[in-house]
């Protein structure tokens, strides 16, 4: 288990991310059909208005970065917890589609200020280079968060509708979300002094290796929130009906769950750059497996789950050790650019390769990984 008192830190931001993606990333999946029927609109205007907030994301990620690297992270995630109660406010409240989409840009700007790369930056600042064992803590709790999330949003959609699903999540932000955030520490009274971490040697070439972990960090959002999006019918065209098809990516989730808990456990030991060479093959090997030796939909879903999972963890603890976390903040959100802006477009752009070439758009995907997987293979650690 990860010791105190940096446990308390992790157990506290990883219950705060929980409910930060809960109510803004996964929303969507739950509620598009319903606002949009309300409104007289084509879901796709929620989900428009939704990419518009991923992008937003995208182009707001180096300059919080940076306030976070000057300042620390506790005041900016206080910050989201507002802003993201503000904009679910103003959805609860919308009329049409100009509303919509204005809640939306808002809601962006709190994930901005509130998910996982403002998260991972926060525990850099307070811990340096050990910050990775809390990295990945912070994902294991936060992986819950689309199984909590969408029951409670469903629950109480079906109960008292969209409206108040939207208003319960804002006050969730208020009530717990502002709380569990105030209790970390501040960015001064930092929770790990260590002289080595702050002169964590860079690679060679610093920019280059920020490029290549920009492509591979992209490719591996893609594919991620591609999956999401159209898994059960990539499934089905793949063979399976759409009960197995429904059930194998029910175990998305604790497949990510499990790899980041071994992540943890067995690789902890090793260089980030092993477990991210490891979790960029898994949905290749998948793939392959699914498509030409006819393996059961459940073990595709396992083996991409397994690698998501990973990946999480990778986007974080790579460039800490790669660079060091002398000014993470702002180099994370450099990196991540390309990732969100290629997560806002994902789910159309792989739709409509499904609708052209079924089952065969795996291929993409899988060519995608496999290609990071030898990006990673070309980054050296840096010698200390």
């Amino acid at each position: 288990m990860i010791r105190s008192p940096n446990a308390s830190v992790t157990l506290t931001l990883g219950c705060a991310q929980t409910l930060a993606w809960a109510s803004s990333y996964y929303l969507p999946a739950i509620l598009a059909v319903p606002i949009a029927d309300e409104m007289g609109l084509s879901s796709n205007w929620v989900f428009g208005a939704f990419s518009a907030a991923l992008l937003l994301v995208a182009v707001l990620g180096p300059s919080v970065g940076r306030v976070i690297d000057r300042q620390g992270g506790r005041g900016v995630l206080m910050a989201s917890n507002g802003v993201i109660a503000l904009g679910l406010l103003a959805l609860a409240l919308s009329q049409g589609a100009v509303s919509l989409i204005l809640a939306w840009l808002v809601i962006g700007v709190g994930m901005a200020l509130g998910l996982y790369d403002a998260a991972f930056a926060t525990l850099s600042r307070l811990l340096g280079k050990q910050a990775r064992a809390s990295i990945t803590g912070v994902t294991l709790v936060a992986g819950f968060a689309s199984t909590l999330g969408w029951p409670i949003t469903a629950l109480i959609e079906s109960e008292w509708g969209w409206r108040a699903a939207c208003a319960s999540w804002a006050l969730a932000h208020i009530v717990l979300g502002i709380p569990l955030n105030a209790r970390l520490p501040r960015a001064a009274a930092k929770l790990v002094f260590d002289d080595v971490s702050s002169n964590t040697p860079s690679p060679e070439r610093p920019r280059l290796t920020m490029l290549l972990l920009a492509y591979v960090f992209a490719a591996g959002w893609f594919v991620s929130t591609a999956m999401a999006a159209h898994l059960p019918r990539l499934l089905q065209e793949s063979g399976a009906s759409l009960s197995v098809a429904i059930a194998a990516a029910a175990l998305v989730g604790p497949a990510q769950v499990a790899a980041r808990m071994g992540e943890y456990i067995l690789l902890r030991r090793f260089h980030p750059l092993v477990a991210g060479r490891l979790a960029t093959t898994l949905h290749p090997l998948g793939a392959a497996l699914l498509t030409i030796a006819g393996m059961p939909a459940a073990g595709f879903a396992l083996l991409h789950g397994a690698g998501n999972g990973m990946m999480t963890i990778a986007s974080g603890t790579l460039p800490l050790a790669l660079f060091g976390p002398s000014g993470f903040g702002r180099r994370q959100g450099l990196i991540m650019m390309p990732a969100r802006a290629l997560q806002a477009v994902a789910p159309l752009l792989f739709g409509l390769l499904i609708d052209q070439s079924g089952a065969n758009a795996l291929w993409l995907t899988a060519l995608l990984m496999l290609a990071a997987t030898l990006v990673l293979l070309s980054i050296r650690a840096p010698r200390v």
